[in-house]
């Protein structure tokens, strides 16, 4: 069990409902290596039918749905993926990657928005005529994106993006981690985006509050070699409708009330920056995330986590900062006590520099 009163290190860390764990308890299950379990089947069937794609496979982990993903377009080692740099797939995955399909990328600085734009695609995308060697067979976006604090990529920029890479005859797989968190935001349904790539990934397991999985979606001409790299990467489960049953409830739900993760967010966002002036950049809270500078605490990183930990607040860091995710776990009373400890911590600094 977590020691933290309010653990905002992340939307996995989220403790599976009543509802979900009676699922899973009377789950009708099979082998999933045998393709039976009927569960998952139901699950895979869902999970495409919501973001219109024709078919699916439930998978342990977003990054196995990932790899699986960028797998599908290529024909063999020695291509590459165009993407942002410092997404998910392009620094956490990087090396899973190249360790299991010989992926290597090219990549352009996305900025603090963490979305490239048709222009820079355009670029990513430019043959290599004169040599002939670097050779594109993808274009890997993110949304919403992580590494920029959660931050939406328009449906508008996406779709101009789309035209680019159709053009150049490059196709589009997405990482949707939190694809609902991104739907929520702008006011649109997961499918709108999902319509503009050609496969994608979503995780049951953040924001939609599932313990365990993450679905790959696209074509149903991909389903078969999908689940061949499924089994080829480990992730062919055994009665894995026990994990699927709570799956079924996260997508049922979990959409539903992703706004109220939002609004936390920013009224997390508001107080600490109202505590730290110059700590948090607003504009930068569109979904479940804050980012947090310390320099304005005139305390190093991971001295404030460590002392934010011993007031009974989980946090992690991403892109230098102190990083904090609402979840469906973090009530209004929670960040409360979040913001209680960020003040208490600002209120102890000042107190050893009056004193130094």
């Amino acid at each position: 069990m977590s020691s933290f009163r309010v653990d905002l290190r992340s939307d996995t860390v989220t403790k599976p409902s009543g509802a979900m764990r009676r699922a899973m308890a009377e789950a009708d299950v099979g082998d999933d290596w045998y393709d039976d379990d009927p569960t998952v089947n139901l699950l895979q069937e869902r999970c495409a039918e919501a973001v219109g794609k024709e078919a699916g496979a439930f998978l342990p982990t977003g990054t196995m749905a990932n790899q699986i993903g960028l797998r599908l377009h290529f024909s063999g080692p020695g291509h590459l993926v165009a993407a942002a740099a410092g997404l998910h797939v392009t620094s956490v995955e990087v090396m899973t990657a190249a360790a299991l399909a010989g992926i290597a990328y090219r990549t352009v600085d996305a900025g603090a928005r963490g979305w490239i734009d048709a222009q820079q695609v355009g670029q990513l995308l430019e043959p290599d005529e004169f040599y002939g060697v670097e050779v594109i067979d993808l274009l890997s976006v993110e949304n919403t994106v992580g590494g920029a604090g959660g931050r939406v990529m328009p449906l508008e920029e996406l779709r101009a993006v789309r035209k680019v890479a159709n053009d150049a005859g490059v196709p589009i797989h997405l990482d949707g981690a939190r694809i609902f968190n991104a739907a929520a935001a702008a006011g649109i349904d997961a499918a709108d985006i999902a319509a503009e790539v050609d496969t994608l990934m979503f995780c049951l397991s953040k924001g939609l509050g599932a313990p365990i999985g993450s679905v790959l979606c696209g074509p149903a001409e991909m389903a078969s070699e999908a689940r061949r790299l499924k089994i080829l990467y480990g992730g062919a489960w055994r009665q894995a409708g026990i994990v699927a049953a709570a799956g079924l409830i996260a997508l049922e739900e979990g959409p539903k009330r992703l706004h109220e993760d939002h609004e936390r967010a920013r009224r997390l966002a508001e107080g600490v920056a109202e505590i730290l002036p110059g700590a948090v950049d607003l504009e930068q809270v569109e979904t479940n995330m804050v980012f947090v500078d310390t320099e304005a605490l005139g305390m190093s990183l991971l001295e404030t986590i460590d002392r934010l930990a011993t007031l009974g607040v989980g946090v992690t860091h991403s892109g230098g900062k102190v990083r904090m995710v609402t979840h469906l776990d973090i009530d209004d009373a929670g960040i409360g006590v979040a913001l209680d400890a960020w003040r208490g911590l600002a209120a102890e600094v000042n107190r050893e520099g009056e004193t130094a």
